[in-house]
């Protein structure tokens, strides 16, 4: 395991939601990603098709260092690989499965947790060196194509589903042996003020504790 998978893994079990900052402003940046920590949620991930995202990303990384894993969500070649690890970011996310991604990532030293729906997809991914699946969009894969999945797939592998995740829908997909989630307009959208997204924030890690409460 490399060291950025290792510090994936630490901060995946940790808390185990990955906040994606699609159309967040640069300038938002920093007081976001201290909003996020704050409420528990430490890897952090900036889709690509955002504002400037190598700068949110290199403003991110250079506020929270080892508080928080960076990332770049939305990366669809191997040349925005090269980006975001000149930005400080150690986390690549797609919403596809591109070995030519994939590799690139891993020849960084950096996570690759690509997009997957079907098993061929998934394990065309982990054969290219995927750190972790993204289920997405999980809006098409219900916990019992989780469970299904989770049935064949390496366990040490994380599956985590992405699309449509809300407070209310976490439970019933853990139970099922999604290892995390991926979290985008429920949590964020750009133009929210501190506490509303505070808010936001809170009722995810919240209702993630209810859940672990009650299993």
């Amino acid at each position: 395991m490399t060291d950025a998978a290792a510090t994936f893994a630490r901060h995946l079990a940790a808390c185990p939601l990955i906040a994606i900052l699609r159309g967040l402003p640069p300038e938002d940046a920093a007081d976001v990603g201290e909003a996020l920590v704050a409420a528990g949620i430490t890897i952090i991930e900036v889709p690509l098709n955002s504002p400037d995202p190598f700068a949110s990303i290199a403003r991110l990384a250079a506020r929270l260092g080892e508080a928080a894993l960076i990332g770049a969500g939305t990366v669809l070649g191997p040349a925005d690989v090269a980006r975001v690890a000149e930005a400080g970011g150690a986390l690549i996310v797609a919403p596809n499965t591109d070995v030519h991604v994939i590799r690139a990532a891993k020849a960084a030293g950096m996570v690759a947790a690509p997009g997957c729906l079907t098993p061929t997809e998934c394990f065309a991914a982990l054969e290219a060196g995927a750190d972790a699946l993204k289920l997405f969009p999980a809006e098409m894969a219900s916990p019992a194509v989780v469970r299904a999945l989770r049935a064949v797939l390496p366990r040490d592998v994380p599956l985590i589903p992405v699309g449509g995740i809300t407070p209310s829908s976490m439970a019933a997909y853990r139970a099922a042996g999604a290892d995390g989630f991926g979290l985008g307009s429920a949590l964020y959208v750009p133009g929210m003020s501190a506490a509303e997204f505070g808010q936001s924030a809170r009722s995810f890690t919240a209702a993630l504790a209810e859940g672990e409460a009650r299993a």
